[in-house]
């Protein structure tokens, strides 16, 4: 990310939203920089020098992995639209879906 404004501008903002387009954008760069970087070591010995235990990245990277794969099986589900609402009767009770009535406050 970067912190710096556009020529003319005061200053500058980045959002980044939780929904599933995440994975085919920023995460999947990051996971493979961050990838790309500890195949070839680089840094490793600046953290391991302050007490960081490499199987630390280890796991940073599985990590990285299995949050892209659940991000990707969340997008690639299907949409469903069978949802039903509930429906006001006359009594004050709502009917819920499948047919059980539950009281409305």
């Amino acid at each position: 990310m970067c912190d710096i404004a556009p020529r003319g501008l005061r200053m500058c903002a980045t959002f980044v939203g939780n929904n599933t387009a995440i994975a085919d954008g920023p995460l999947r760069r990051v996971r493979t920089q961050f990838s790309d970087m500890y195949r070839r070591r680089a840094f490793v010995h600046w953290y391991t020098g302050e007490g960081m235990d490499e199987a630390e990245f280890t796991q940073a990277e599985s990590t990285l992995h299995d949050l892209h794969d659940e991000y990707q099986q969340y997008q690639d589900a299907p949409a469903t639209t069978d949802y039903t609402a509930p429906r006001q009767t006359n009594n004050g009770l709502t009917l819920a879906t499948g047919g059980k009535k539950s009281k409305t406050r």
